[in-house]
Formats: structure tokens, sequence, C-alpha cells
């Protein structure tokens, strides 16, 4: 960090201690993500808060961010259709649960159906 990095120190208001560091905390402690073998993905369908219309969700994945964000990128390409990624979830657009449950068993996901 150098000397002079106030933005990473903007709630500090003043310190009256000549020696005092300032540390930050760590932010980049996101999870290792697992191989595929040993992830343990739920697929449900879901109409809950979306006007009816139904939705796919892959849940369960453990990982980065990037990872998940992969995942749901080639979901979303099998699948031709749209999607997005929430609160650690992968939300694809339309009734694909049995076309994503073998998309992640070819992809050697370990994946089972839920029922919501």
């Amino acid at each position: 960090m150098k000397n002079n990095d106030w933005k990473a120190r903007l709630n500090v208001v003043y310190s009256t201690d000549t020696d005092y560091k300032y540390e930050l905390k760590n932010t980049g402690d996101e999870q290792q993500t697992l191989p595929s073998r040993q992830q343990n993905l739920t697929v449900c369908l879901d109409r809950k808060q979306r006007k009816g219309k139904k939705v796919t969700l892959v849940k369960g994945f453990t990982g980065t961010a990037e990872d998940l964000k992969n995942l749901g990128r080639e979901l979303k390409a099998k699948c031709s259709t749209g999607g997005s990624i929430k609160d650690g979830e992968i939300i694809i657009q339309g009734d694909f649960c049995n076309k994503i449950l073998e998309l992640l068993a070819k992809a050697g996901y370990k994946a089972k159906r839920s029922g919501g």
C-alpha cells in the first residue's frame, strides 16, 4: 500500500497516535472453487415473485464469483436463453431443468433436481 492511498482510508477520521498504521481488511478471501466432482448443485424451477414466468435456478455452487459467472454464461449459451447470476445462484429464463441437469452431468458436476 502506498503511503498516500487515502481512498482506502475514507472511514478513518483522525488519530492522535503518531505511530498509527491503518490496516486494510483483506477483502480477497474468496472461497476456492471446488472441482466439479465435489460440487453439490441443486437445480429447481421457480415462479415466485416473477409474475408467473418460469425460471430455472442452479444453487449450491462453491467457488469464486468469476467461476460462477463463467458457468452461468456457459449454461445460458447452451440453453440459448437469457439469465443472470445473483446471490450465488444462476438464474436461467425458462424451464430448462432437464437440459441443465444433463449439461452439468456431462461437465462432471453432481447435480440433483429439487422441488423449489
